[in-house]
């Protein structure tokens, strides 16, 4: 990402970093009608059980629910549409190239404005087995636990 004072978070998807380690991170637009960036200014968007596929030679957003603007009227749309994303040819099929031959999963980070425009930050996945969930728990909790240590000791 650039220079964090352009830039407002407005989501961000705090199960994929349980779930998957992210390899690779790109950065997307989106293409979204009027409504959807109301609504997503407001914070009104999850990305909780959110991916992203390829079709066609483009890239899309699954599963990402933007609530519908209460004073959008006939104007919302569908909250769990998919969302088209807008990258370049090239980014597109290196990314298509990794799902195919290695596996990996396509997983939307973070929803963010840059500069006024909405941008997803998503990024190239490998699944976490059980025992390194475990072991990023335990990670986490021992370093809770020092810095814990560590201010009783001032």
């Amino acid at each position: 990402m650039e220079n964090t004072d352009d830039i407002k978070i407005i989501a961000q998807n705090k199960k994929a970093a349980h779930d998957y380690f992210v390899l690779e991170k790109y950065e997307a637009g989106i293409e979204l009608f009027g409504t959807e960036v109301k609504s997503i200014r407001r914070g009104r968007v999850n990305l909780k059980d959110s991916w992203c596929q390829i079709e066609k030679g483009e890239i899309f957003a699954c599963g990402m629910h933007i609530s519908p603007y209460e004073q959008g009227n006939i104007f919302n749309r569908d909250p769990l549409r998919k969302k088209r994303l807008l990258m370049h040819k090239r980014e597109i099929r290196r990314l298509f190239d990794k799902v195919r031959r290695e596996g990996l999963t396509i997983v939307p980070l973070t929803v963010y404005f840059l500069k006024g425009r909405a941008k997803l930050e998503i990024g190239l996945c490998k699944g976490k087995k059980n025992y390194d969930k475990r072991e990023t728990a335990a990670q986490r909790d021992a370093k809770r636990s020092m810095e814990r240590s560590i201010k009783e000791r001032r």
